[in-house]
């Protein structure tokens, strides 16, 4: 399973780069993908979906598994809000919200959560 991932301070870059397993870094969202996926995002301005986030959503949905977002308590309700629109429109599972680049013991609940989905998911 891959990780399709946007970072726009470099936290989500962070975390995701340590769960070793494959990446695809989202940029512009023209990206594609060919596999199953989780999509892990941070949340812009109030409570938003990045726009490379939706347009890369929007054209992969059919892959991505479920979603994890990033973001900061003081926002309140709107802490890592994306991963509650994500799943609003896709009917994606929210397999964990965390704050900044996260601690290992979100990282654990996060690969707790792909095994979930999927059992085979091993680290690389």
């Amino acid at each position: 399973m891959v990780i399709a991932y946007a970072s726009k301070t470099g936290n989500i870059a962070r975390f995701a780069a340590q769960l070793a397993l494959p990446l695809l870094r989202i940029e512009s969202g023209l990206e594609r993908l060919e596999e199953p996926a989780v999509l892990l995002t941070y949340t812009t301005g109030f409570g938003q979906v990045p726009p490379e986030v939706e347009l890369f959503a929007r054209a992969n949905h059919p892959f991505i598994r479920g979603v994890a977002a990033s973001g900061n308590r003081s926002w309140g309700r709107n802490f890592a809000r994306a991963a509650d629109r994500l799943t609003e429109r896709y009917g994606w599972p929210v397999l964990l919200k965390f704050e900044l680049a996260g601690l290992e013991s979100d990282r654990r609940r996060f690969m707790e959560a792909l095994k979930r989905l999927d059992p085979a998911v091993v680290p690389i």
